[in-house]
């Protein structure tokens, strides 16, 4: 690929790593307060994903700045990038595969505590409109992502998306939980849901460990061109 287009499309990698940070704090605080004030545990809960998932994001930002600055050199270094790429790659990796797996067990304390306590919101209204801008916003980052990745062949970048891919699925058991609420009054609907997200979770999160320690995991992003 032209020197060109490989440093435009880690541009663009790098700018999706930034918005993904940014947007997912706004997301936290803004779901957290929510959660607190109209007393909704799951879109608290939402609320706490969001902030696992900047630490995602921050892994790939790290990643595509170390990886940009080594293109900046000439001479034996940039023989190496591919070598280097690697490497800062394992770490994103491993950091997105942590990530994973503390979402997995927030999800879990998470249905328990739902389950235990028999608590009920005052309203999800605002479960509703956070869960309708979080799926629209995540699914345009997360195709893109996709095909950023594909095309730079980075195993961290399509792990990064398949993360956004969690929020996603958190997003509509929070949209579909915040609705049958507001009409049936129905607590803890988003519990079973929740349990098979936590599955996904751990898979996905053991999958970018298994990929950081060099291991060949199945996955259709890295498959298809």
């Amino acid at each position: 690929m032209h020197t060109q287009n490989l440093n435009k499309l880690w541009d663009i990698a790098l700018l999706l790593a930034v918005i993904t940070v940014f947007y997912n704090m706004l997301e936290g605080l803004v779901s957290v307060f929510f959660g607190i004030s109209d007393e909704t545990l799951s879109l608290f809960g939402f609320g706490l994903d969001s902030f696992i998932e900047v630490m995602s994001g921050i892994g790939i930002w790290h990643m595509i700045i170390r990886i940009k600055r080594s293109h900046n050199y000439d001479g034996p270094l940039q023989s190496n990038i591919q070598a280097k790429r690697d490497a800062f790659e394992k770490t994103a990796l491993r950091i997105t595969g942590i990530s994973f797996c503390i979402l997995t067990v927030g999800l879990i304390l998470t249905v328990i505590y739902n389950i235990i306590t028999n608590h009920k919101p005052e309203t999800t209204f605002w479960g509703i409109v956070i869960s309708l801008i979080s799926i629209v916003t995540m699914v345009i980052l997360m195709t893109v992502k996709i095909r950023v990745g594909r095309q730079l062949k980075s195993d961290a970048i399509i792990a990064d998306a398949h993360c956004t891919k969690t929020c996603i699925y958190l997003s509509i058991i929070l949209l579909v939980a915040s609705v049958l609420y507001e009409i049936f009054k129905i607590g803890y609907i988003d519990s079973v849901g929740a349990i098979g997200i936590a599955f996904y979770a751990y898979k996905e999160g053991k999958e970018a460990m298994d990929k950081a320690k060099g291991k060949q995991c199945c996955e259709c992003g890295d498959t298809q061109h």
